[in-house]
């Protein structure tokens, strides 16, 4: 019998005509695909399609291709589902894949568009007028007192206190921050060039659940440090070291379970800023064992508050059914914003069903939860951080409309960085250095380089989120944050529309 029925999902073509005999894609390629006798010879069935080799191939020989194997059409058992059958006949395991969903679902994004001003409220110049992308995450005032100012404008009655409800809220210069992505799942290297890009911004990045390494200390007022369920690296001194802290209830990529990072790519200094043994796998509990309830939940913020004088405690939920009334249990045990990750969201390792076919889109999440906190009067209590595969300024723009403060990215982060989204993060064998642990493949991210990249994507949608103000006739992101009017939904269907509270195009 074959050893396998699974053929490569890719085709490794190499032309020796012009290939050099360099070796070079030997050395770059993280997965073991080439051999080298004579010449390179790759193995088909190791290839991930992440296109380091052909990257960096110096004669540009080297081309991936798909391996469209001839298979009888069925609509029901497409060519994956049956490759998944035969993986789990030959292995008996759960299917495991690293970054986002990528099932064909409907994406909302890409059915609304905003609106523009042209004439009425005539559209703003955003190169020459001012545009305020500023915006701050934690719990607002009530109510504050204003008095004309004399030139036909108000003015606050009196000064906020400096130990106020200001005080307490994270200034954020662009309405993007750095999604949690844990020290262990990605090298340090990209933490490196997450925490400088933050810092440069003006923004936060997120520890993840994994500790924060002592050479991030120094970014540590652009540093949100993240309490997951396993605890690791989590003691007073962590927990005074960031911004904010945030506790991780669920992540969009796998709702209601826990994580795993395998012992391989626990080494020494994940060990050490995990405070786990090194080599062994580092398990998080689908529960925390302290909170069964939203009381429990309300202890822990508020033991988390007093350890940290009252620093902004956020919590991160997966996006489900029932989101919009957990968001408002959150909101009233007393967090100062809910980050809530939509079912797109990525992820270092989950299992491919749970990644699949569990959760919500963002787009409905953020809807729900904003008109949820609008209706119960408590929307000002708390920001929303919204996540779950926002990949351009355009989704951007449309989710702060739909009702979020702030939106969180990762996978764009790390496609900044070189990630081909291959969707073999938990491998530990990223050829570009991204989710490894491997020092021959961590050192080929320069945190430099890649906090210059981060830099320049930020930079370029905070430009282009002012276009679109602009054109909304708007001169600052407040402005547009639950703004649903200037949406409308083209290809939805009527009871998707009522839910997002937007109306079909023409309306």
């Amino acid at each position: 019998m074959p050893q396998t029925l699974i053929q490569p999902e890719f085709k490794v073509k190499i032309d020796y005509d012009k290939c050099h005999k360099c070796g070079r894609c030997v050395q770059q390629c993280g997965w073991n695909v080439y051999s080298f006798n004579e010449r390179p010879i790759p193995d088909d069935a190791k290839c991930r399609a992440c296109h380091r080799c052909v990257t960096y191939c110096p004669a540009r020989c080297i081309t991936i291709e798909k391996n469209d194997l001839a298979f009888r059409d069925n609509d029901g058992w497409g060519p994956a589902l049956r490759k998944s059958v035969w993986r789990q006949a030959e292995t008996g395991g759960v299917m495991l894949t690293g970054m986002g969903n990528d099932k064909p679902y409907v994406n909302i994004f890409d059915h609304l568009v905003l609106d523009a001003c042209q004439v009425t409220n005539p559209s703003i110049d955003p190169l020459r007028e001012p545009m305020e992308l500023r915006t701050y995450l934690g719990r607002k005032p009530d109510a504050v007192a204003v008095e004309p100012d004399g030139k036909g404008g108000f003015r606050l009655a009196e000064e906020l206190a400096a130990d106020g409800w200001l005080d307490k809220n994270i200034q954020v210069d662009t309405p993007v921050i750095f999604s949690p992505m844990s020290y262990g799942s990605v090298s340090l290297n990209v933490h490196r060039s997450l925490a400088m890009a933050a810092e440069r911004l003006g923004t936060l990045m997120n520890t993840g659940e994994g500790g924060l390494h002592a050479d991030l200390y120094p970014y540590a007022d652009h540093v949100i440090v993240q309490v997951a369920s396993g605890r690791f690296g989590v003691d007073p001194e962590y927990l005074s070291r960031g911004a904010a802290v945030e506790i991780k209830v669920g992540q969009g990529a796998k709702p209601g379970i826990g994580g795993h990072l395998p012992g391989e790519k626990i080494n020494r200094e994940v060990s050490e800023t995990r405070m786990i043994p090194q080599g062994t796998d580092a398990i998080s509990p689908a529960p925390h064992h302290d909170i069964y309830s939203i009381e429990d939940l309300r202890q822990l913020i508020y033991s988390i508050k007093e350890a940290t004088d009252y620093k902004p405690v956020g919590v991160k939920i997966a996006a489900v059914h029932n989101v919009a009334a957990i968001a408002s249990g959150i909101v009233r045990a007393g967090a100062d914003y809910v980050y809530l990750d939509g079912f797109r969201g990525g992820t270092g390792a989950a299992p491919q069903i749970i990644r699949d076919h569990i959760g919500l889109p963002i787009e409905i999440a953020v809807a729900v939860v904003d008109q949820r906190l609008r209706d119960e009067g408590i929307r000002h209590q708390a920001s929303i951080v919204a996540a779950g595969s926002i990949r351009s300024s355009a989704d951007l723009a449309k989710i702060i409309a739909l009702g979020a403060d702030v939106a969180a990215i990762g996978s764009a982060a790390l496609m900044a960085l070189g990630c081909h989204l291959c969707q073999g993060c938990h491998t530990g064998s990223c050829s570009w250095g991204l989710t490894t642990q491997k020092p021959e493949l961590t050192r080929r991210v320069d945190p430099e380089w890649g906090a210059e990249r981060l830099v320049n994507l930020v930079s370029a949608w905070s430009h282009e989120l002012q276009e679109i103000l602009g054109a909304l006739g708007v001169n600052a992101v407040e402005s547009l944050r639950g703004s649903r009017e200037r949406l409308r939904a083209i290809g939805l269907d009527e009871q998707t529309c009522k839910i997002l509270g937007v109306k079909p195009a023409g309306m």
